[in-house]
């Protein structure tokens, strides 16, 4: 799908919103001429060579009249056009930000955090701003239609020089496309760079301040910020050269011209003083036009270069994921989130899985052919040596990595999308390396959900969090910092915890929870978890005794592959992985 695709897309979208807007624009450039007859007129009635029977004080005040006329229509266009802008660039930017969040999770993102951020901003709102440029290319067209009819109507050859020279600018801005193109990929990464190191520093500020690199940080950041400084001066300068500036001066010359072209045929009658401030005034018109034209394909090319930035963002997706249809909610009230309640069919009855396997790119680490059943209520754990593909195994499962084979049953119905599916409140996941935001404890074990139709308090027991919360000041209302900084690492896992446990999920799974728990914090949890919810199904990564002496099933991953299962007294006893364990 290329920028013209985009922008068609876009506008089918919202017919009514971009027609308006393009009746607007149409109004507003065919307003800005209407001062020229007007005061072709009164120049005229001024030197006696007026043909009505207007007045110079009826003249002015018609011309006051077009003034405030052209005042609110301009406003009115510019109003509509902006918001027509924010509209596109918002649709755009939250279709991508939800291609993001479907990408699987544990793949690496396409380019730094930093620089997303800057695509998500700069080159969608650069994007969109390409159908305002269209309707300002239409509607100056059509005045520019008017203009050159009724300039032809007064001298032909004279509107043929006027608009040879415009012409001509408009030319040369079109051959040097590539060159502009050129200096926009330059400025688009420069960007880029400085807006990935912010985000490289802001996510490693204590690494940093620990190695004493705080000036180097600094003086990296003047380096690539002079750089970005010289590449978008380049462009800028080379813009109004090429652009703006030349136009100008094309409209001063050809004034000039006309000046000298029109004298004698002035002093015998033929053009009068009035046809020649006419034409010079509807040059300005003729040159906007054509100035937007060139600066539209200009734009064009440079948001082909916005574009490919962009790409990455949904790739593997349909190509019409930037440009699909949703609500952008630019006014009112946001939509109330959700509570997903438990059906009959999110109950847990059996989880099989038969044959999966997933291997890395450009590597041969992953998992194959892993076979598991979890009859509900279970505790099954998966354990290993370090590489063993323990992680690999949860994250296929639930569709954070995508499955090269294999088939995954619930209640013996096929999952066809693991990641949408193996969500709450079928199921609740908490990774080796928990996410945490910087808000308070509650916020970040809420995330979004209505505190009035969960147990919060209970989720917080459960995790063995009530000690934590007693010695903080503002008890769950504590912010915990970014990342959560201020947290112990056993605090963060667990708070990670309750966030899975006030979710009343079905299956819980659970990465190795405990390696940032004491011994007896982990019985303690575990404790807890079977008096609360004896029928909850629980799949857990663990080397823990703790965990190992609980699980009803212990599966054994080697190299990627199962070993053995069994329970910890048989696996002990025959198992020579589960003994080096």
């Amino acid at each position: 799908m290329n920028i013209w695709q985009i922008v068609w897309h876009l506008i089918q979208l919202d017919k009514r919103v971009y027609g308006f807007s393009l009746v607007m624009q149409i109004i507003r450039y065919l307003i800005i001429l209407a001062p020229g007859p007007i005061i072709a007129m009164l120049f005229d009635t001024l030197t006696s060579a007026a043909q009505v029977g207007w007045g110079v004080w009826e003249l002015m005040a018609l011309l006051v009249a077009v003034a405030v006329a052209r005042f609110f229509i301009m406003v009115s266009a510019a109003v509509t056009g902006s918001w027509n802008m924010q509209l596109s660039s918002a649709r755009l930017r939250g279709n991508l930000f939800a291609a993001l969040l479907d990408r699987p999770d544990a793949q690496s993102l396409p380019a730094p955090v930093g620089d997303i951020i800057n695509r998500l901003g700069t080159d969608t709102r650069s994007i969109a701003e390409c159908i305002g440029y269209t309707w300002l290319v239409i509607g100056s067209g059509v005045a520019a239609l008017v203009a050159v009819a009724i300039m032809v109507g007064i001298n032909p050859i004279l509107t043929l020089v006027a608009l040879l020279p415009l012409v001509a600018a408009a030319l040369l801005t079109y051959a040097l496309r590539s060159r502009i193109e050129a200096y926009r990929r330059s400025t688009r990464a420069a960007d880029g760079r400085v807006s990935s190191f912010i985000g490289e520093v802001f996510g490693a500020v204590q690494s940093i301040q620990i190695a004493g690199a705080e000036r180097k940080a600094a003086d990296s950041l003047n380096q690539f910020s002079h750089t970005r400084r010289q590449v978008v001066l380049r462009e800028r300068l080379f813009n109004e050269l090429v652009g703006i500036s030349s136009y100008n001066n094309v409209v001063y010359l050809t004034t000039g011209v006309i000046l000298l072209l029109a004298a004698q045929s002035m002093q015998t009658g033929q053009f009068t003083v009035g046809n020649f401030v006419l034409f010079v005034y509807f040059l300005e018109p003729l040159s906007d036009f054509l100035l937007t034209f060139g600066m539209l394909l200009a734009m064009y090319r440079q948001n082909t270069v916005a574009l490919e930035r962009l790409t990455p963002l949904f790739e593997g997706l349909p190509q019409d994921t930037i440009v699909k249809s949703g609500s952008s909610h630019m006014h009112g009230p946001l939509p109330e989130i959700t509570y997903p309640a438990k059906t009959i069919s999110d109950q847990l009855t059996l989880l099989e899985v038969a044959g999966l396997s997933y291997r890395y790119p450009m590597s041969e680490r992953g998992i194959t052919h892993i076979d598991l059943q979890i009859p509900k209520g279970s505790f099954v754990v998966v354990t290993g040596r370090v590489g063993s593909g323990k992680t690999t195994l949860l994250q296929v499962l639930l569709g954070l990595l995508p499955r090269d084979a294999g088939e995954i049953r619930w209640n013996g119905q096929i999952v066809e999308d693991p990641a949408q599916f193996f969500v709450p409140p079928r199921s609740a996941y908490t990774p080796q390396v928990p996410r945490l935001f910087s808000d308070t404890l509650r916020d970040n074990v809420l995330l979004g959900f209505p505190e009035e139709r969960v147990d919060l308090s209970e989720a917080f027991h459960t995790a063995v969090m009530e000690r934590d919360l007693a010695g903080m000041h503002n008890g769950s209302d504590t912010l915990v910092g970014s990342r959560g900084v201020r947290l112990s690492g056993g605090q963060v896992q667990r708070t990670a915890a309750a966030r899975m446990f006030v979710r009343e999920a079905e299956l819980l799974v659970f990465d190795d929870l405990s390696s940032a728990l004491d011994v007896e914090t982990e019985q303690e949890l575990w404790k807890r978890l079977d008096t609360r919810r004896r029928d909850v199904t629980c799949l857990v990564v663990s080397h823990r005794r703790a965990a190992l002496r609980r699980a009803d099933q212990i599966m054994v991953l080697q190299d990627g592959q199962v070993a053995t299962t069994g329970s910890l007294d048989v696996l002990l006893a025959t198992n020579d992985e589960m003994q080096w364990l």
